[in-house]
Formats: C-alpha cells, sequence, structure tokens
C-alpha cells in the first residue's frame, strides 16, 4: 500500500485544476499495485468529529473526475452530517474501477481497509454505490474505522439505503405538502429518476400512498419489472427529468441539475436522494429563479448516514435512528422557512446553515 499524494493547499484549486477544491483538510490518493487498487480519500472538515463518508466503487473515463467527484461528495458529508447533528465531519471514499462493469476483488477491498487505517481515525468509511454489507465486511477485516455492517435486530447500523429512502420518502412528502398543499400523496404526480436500492424502495413507497410514478432507470429491464409490480409507467431515461408532474425525484448520480435541464423542468418541486444534484452552485438560482421548490440532497438524504453513524458512535438504537430521521422535513422546512423570509434560494440558504454549523460562516 502506497499513499501517493496528500494534499492541503490552497493552489489545488488552481495549480492543480481542481475549482471543487473547498478548503479541504487533506486530499489523499491511494496505489496498491498488487492488487490494483486505485482510490481516493477526501476529508473535508473535521470540525464536528471524525470526518465521515461512505466509499464508492466506480469507472471514470477520466481518473481527474475521481478526484473531482470525492471533492464534491465530502464537502456534502460535512453539510449533510452538520444538518442532520451527528458529531461528525465530512469525508468520502472513491475506489477507481478500471473499466465498466469491473467487479472490486477481495484483495482491493483489503488494501482500501488499510488505506483507511492508515488515516488513524480521521476518516470513517461506509457503503456507497458499488459497495455492500459483505463487501464492509472485508474492508473491517483490515480497519475498525468502518460502519455499515450487519448488525443484530433493533440496533443501529447495516445497510443504509432503507434508512436513506424512508427519508427521502418524507422528505418527499413535505415537498408534497409545500409546494402543491398536498395533504397525501393520493394523486401526486412523482418522475422518479433511477430505481435502485434507494430509488426503487423510495417509489414502492409512494406506490402504496396512491402516486401515480413514473419512473426510469439505465436498466430499463429493472425498471420495468418494478413498474410492472407497483403499476408506474416507465420513460426513457433521457427523457425523465422533462417530464410534466408535480415532483421530480433524481435518485441516480449527481449532476443531473445543469442550466439545460433545469430550463426543461415542468415540475413544482425537485425531491430526491441523488448526491450534489447541482451540476453547479449557481444552478440553485435557477431551479429558484424558476419557482421550482428544492429540497437540497444533503438534507432529504441524511437516513443513511444517520443510522450508520450512531452505529459507529454507539449512541442509541433502531428507535433513535427512526426518531432522527423522522426530523428531516423540519429541517427542510426550515431551509424553506428562512428562503422565504431572505428571498434567498434554497440552496443557498442550506449552505449557509451548514457552513456556520462546521465553523467556516
Amino acid at each position: 500500500m502506497r499513499e501517493i499524494s496528500a494534499i492541503r493547499a490552497e493552489n489545488v484549486q488552481t495549480d492543480w485544476g481542481f475549482p471543487d477544491f473547498d478548503d479541504h483538510e487533506g486530499v489523499h490518493l491511494f496505489t496498491d499495485p498488487e492488487s490494483g487498487l486505485r482510490a481516493v480519500i477526501a476529508v473535508h472538515s473535521t470540525h464536528l468529529g471524525p470526518a465521515a463518508g461512505g466509499v464508492r466503487f466506480w469507472h471514470y473515463a477520466d481518473p481527474r473526475a475521481a478526484i473531482t467527484d470525492a471533492l464534491r461528495l465530502s464537502r456534502g458529508m460535512s453539510y449533510k452530517n452538520a444538518m442532520a447533528n451527528l458529531p461528525m465531519g465530512g469525508g468520502k471514499g472513491v475506489v477507481l474501477a478500471a473499466k465498466q462493469g469491473d467487479v472490486i476483488s477481495t484483495a482491493q477491498l483489503e488494501a482500501f481497509g488499510r488505506a483507511v487505517e492508515s488515516m488513524a481515525g480521521r476518516y470513517i468509511t461506509a457503503e456507497d454505490v458499488g459497495m455492500s454489507e459483505e463487501r464492509m465486511k472485508v474492508i473491517a477485516t483490515q480497519t475498525r474505522h468502518v460502519s455499515g455492517l450487519p448488525v443484530g435486530e433493533g440496533a443501529a447500523g447495516g445497510d443504509p439505503g432503507p434508512f436513506t429512502a424512508h427519508g427521502i420518502y418524507l422528505g418527499v412528502k413535505a415537498a408534497a405538502k409545500r409546494a402543491l398543499g398536498a395533504d397525501s400523496m393520493q394523486g401526486v404526480r412523482v418522475a422518479v429518476q433511477g430505481v435502485g436500492s434507494v430509488g426503487g424502495s423510495l417509489a414502492r413507497k409512494l406506490a402504496k400512498d396512491g402516486a401515480v410514478l413514473t419512473i426510469a432507470d439505465v436498466d430499463g429491464a429493472r425498471a420495468q419489472k418494478l413498474a410492472d409490480e407497483i403499476g408506474a409507467k416507465t420513460a426513457d431515461p433521457a427523457e425523465i427529468l422533462t417530464l410534466e408532474c408535480d415532483i421530480v425525484s433524481p435518485n441516480a448520480l449527481g449532476a443531473i441539475l445543469d442550466a439545460r435541464t433545469i430550463d426543461q423542468l415542468q415540475c413544482k418541486a425537485v425531491a430526491g436522494g441523488a448526491n450534489n444534484q447541482l451540476a453547479m452552485r449557481a444552478d440553485g438560482a435557477r431551479l429558484f429563479d424558476r419557482g421550482i421548490l428544492y429540497a437540497p440532497d444533503y438534507v432529504i438524504n441524511a437516513g443513511g448516514i444517520i443510522n450508520v453513524g450512531l452505529e459507529y458512535l454507539g449512541q442509541g438504537d433502531r428507535a433513535e435512528v427512526e426518531a432522527r430521521i423522522d426530523r428531516i422535513p423540519a429541517r427542510l422546512i426550515e431551509v424553506w422557512d428562512e428562503s422565504d423570509s431572505t428571498g434567498d434560494p434554497h440552496a443557498e440558504v442550506a449552505d449557509r446553515i451548514a457552513q456556520r454549523l462546521i465553523g467556516r460562516s
């Protein structure tokens, strides 16, 4: 295992060419020639506690995009943990797949565990895209700084996906109430982008409430199977954001809301679990200027980190996790209320609150 770079310098933005560097405390690049591991661990802030955030396994056409992803995601985790009132900072791990469709090996998982261990507790990892409970167990053979492991009934921890989905579900209902005046989801038209573990669970919950769903996924067979199960329609993934509906719910990868897609939206609200939905910070203002209610992603999708965070900290059981997730709508309402009173975009208000909480206001 070799750490090939640890960067903490203001010139990362300019000399290194990473505009998403946001005074990160460290950007660590690891390689393990024996296993083939190439990984990034970005630590944005430890102001509130150890930097917590999952690790994703993904193929990037340009390795520099993996660093950008880690920078953006780790900043989002700082904000997410702060807004969820967790005594944890923000970090993120990215393991690079050599090519599309690769499967991460046991040796690579072990090597990543050693990379986490070398951070001496400054970074706490957990499950994210391309990972699983079983893969977390392998990582945990090399470091104790890991969460999202299988736990006993009633305990905090385990797969964060269902907890993430439940928080998003509560947030979507809050958005429907705020934007539409709807007291229930009966008849509310929701376009769900991405129906994997989180998006699929969300769609099932909304379908039970009588929402009118259109779903899309890059895996067309998966989308059709779920549509048949819950009585939803399917749409082309390239068109799901343009459909006339009440709420758009992005639950796939990020950076999908930009000048072009925002101009094409035909909805009253955007409320979904994808991280970093805004391609640029200016896109929050674009949504606001169009009169579209926005549920900031790191507020609405905090259910998973609440679960694995309390697991790692040993603070509370599943009942405590659920009680904290139930507070997600109240945090969204706080953002929306301040936006109404100041006239500032929802995304800017959420960032301002989070920055104040991590001592960067």
